[in-house]
């Protein structure tokens, strides 16, 4: 008879430590949104995952969704943090955008399980979130920054900063979810490596701002 087999922890349990319980089930949860999807999350499973008893994650979280949000809140921090990296040492606002623009479909394409959850629908209403809902306008608003700055070298008055800002949130995000989605491919995508791509789709978008062009 085949021995019974051992249910597979994340590398979570073996860091855990009494007292960051919390932590634990966070990055046990975001092991599992970004290795088999955020339709195969339990609290349960992820109880297992961080070595703890099935009640433990009911500790700090009423629900699943509660748990979903915790783990989103890290992906938009994360996606902040690379941007605030990227844009280190450059002043040219041009510039600036192309970097957030790389940065965010870098973050996106090495999380994609946490960027799907971050702006898809398993998390309703986002605003019983506080914390969420401010982490996720951190991104948001370093993109709009960039682009008041570029509208302000052009000296354009043409549009909305609004406008602009959407546009260019929109121009990247679509990118990120359709490298997700579908994948690098260099003979349909016109380019040879994705960071090219994102170079020639970023660059577009600087050109473009306050044209009426986007």
């Amino acid at each position: 008879m085949m021995a019974e087999k051992t249910p597979k922890k994340t590398r979570v349990s073996a860091g855990y430590h009494h007292g960051d319980l919390r932590t634990a089930l966070v990055e046990a949860a975001t092991d599992i949104v970004e290795t088999e999807g955020v339709m195969a999350l339990s609290l349960r499973g992820v109880a297992r995952a961080a070595g703890v008893s099935q009640t433990a994650p009911y500790h700090h979280f009423a629900d699943k969704e509660a748990l979903l949000a915790a783990v989103a809140e890290t992906g938009f921090r994360g996606l902040s943090q690379a941007m605030v990296s990227h844009i280190q040492g450059i002043d040219d606002a041009g510039d600036q955008l192309v970097a957030l623009g790389h940065a965010y479909v870098s973050f996106a394409t090495e999380n994609p399980g946490r960027f799907r959850l971050m702006f898809g629908p398993h998390i309703p209403d986002k605003t019983a979130y506080p914390d969420l809902v401010a982490s996720g306008a951190k991104s948001y608003d370093m993109i709009k920054a960039a682009v008041q700055a570029r509208r302000l070298e052009l000296d354009t008055h043409q549009g909305t900063l609004e406008a602009d800002t959407m546009a260019a949130w929109s121009i990247v995000h679509g990118l990120a979810t359709l490298l997700i989605d579908s994948g690098f491919n260099e003979e349909s995508m016109g380019a040879p490596t994705q960071k090219v791509l994102v170079e020639h789709v970023t660059q577009a978008l600087v050109g473009g701002l306050g044209r009426g062009e986007m």
